[in-house]
């Protein structure tokens, strides 16, 4: 069968290990190619769930997996049967700068379409074990958890579920931490803030959740975006651990998205 992509490089499944394969595609969102890793369990079968981990700035593919191990943590919890065989997808986010935002930019390159249209995609294709349509779930850190937060609440028709960590809210929150002129991305004003956004679709929001450590720098705004989505009458689920900005947290508290997203699949059925 034709790839999707003009050209398509997988690992070799030889030298590969702990499940880990890499992929490399030519992306036509981006304009360039671009990488992910993903983690297939033990005796996949086809129609599995697909979860999307995206990463913080400075990252990229590896981050999840190799300062994460979230391919251990859903590992230990597909195995104690807390939830079912899924494959996670860990895409980079296009590498500008430090971080792309998962936004659509000005110049064309489209880090949005990146992950909602080509990621699946690359991720059925270089596994067999995914149905394109199936149930999709998003999650992420800090960056990462301000795009999957965005993108659930922009295409909520196509997410099955949003669970996201020590998130920023506002597309701005990123200029203190990044070196570029992030006005250079091409997102609407209704956009950059993901109460607004969540306003705007709250009658197609997918179910969804987020948590921050008490010592991370961005609680106050997720204790804001808590309120305001109260006041809204917005359903959600809000949570708040022990813990900094750090790998250590995300690292703890993935399995609270993967445990979540077993609950949707649950209620589902």
């Amino acid at each position: 069968m034709p790839s999707f992509f003009r050209t398509i490089e997988v690992s070799d499944p030889a030298f590969e290990c702990e499940g880990l394969r890499h992929v490399t595609v030519k992306s036509a969102a981006l304009r360039r190619r671009a990488d992910l890793t993903l983690w297939i369990p033990d005796k996949a079968t086809a129609g599995l769930p697909l979860a999307v981990l995206m990463h913080g700035v400075y990252g990229s593919h590896w981050a999840w997996a190799w300062k994460g191990g979230a391919h251990r943590t859903a590992a230990a919890l597909i195995a104690a049967g807390d939830i079912p065989p899924m494959v996670l997808a860990m895409p980079s986010d296009g590498l500008w700068g430090d971080g792309s935002g998962y936004v659509c930019h000005g110049s064309g390159e489209d880090y949005e379409r990146w992950i909602m249209d080509e990621v699946p995609v690359a991720s059925a294709e270089a596994t067999g074990s995914l149905t394109i349509g199936g149930p999709l779930f998003l999650s992420g850190l800090s960056m990462g958890g301000y795009g999957a937060l965005r993108l659930g609440a922009k295409y909520g028709s196509r997410v099955a579920g949003v669970s996201a960590h020590s998130s920023a809210t506002d597309f701005h929150d990123l200029d203190a931490i990044t070196d570029e002129d992030m006005s250079l991305c091409a997102v609407d004003a209704s956009e950059c803030a993901l109460i607004d956004l969540m306003q705007a679709n709250r009658h197609t929001l997918p179910p969804f959740r987020f948590d921050c450590g008490t010592a991370d720098v961005l609680l106050p705004q997720s204790r804001a975006l808590h309120a305001a989505l109260k006041a809204e009458g917005i359903p959600h689920s809000y949570e708040e651990f022990p813990g900094g900005h750090d790998w250590p947290y995300w690292q703890t508290h993935l399995a609270d998205s993967l445990r979540f997203f077993a609950g949707v699949l649950s209620a589902q059925k």
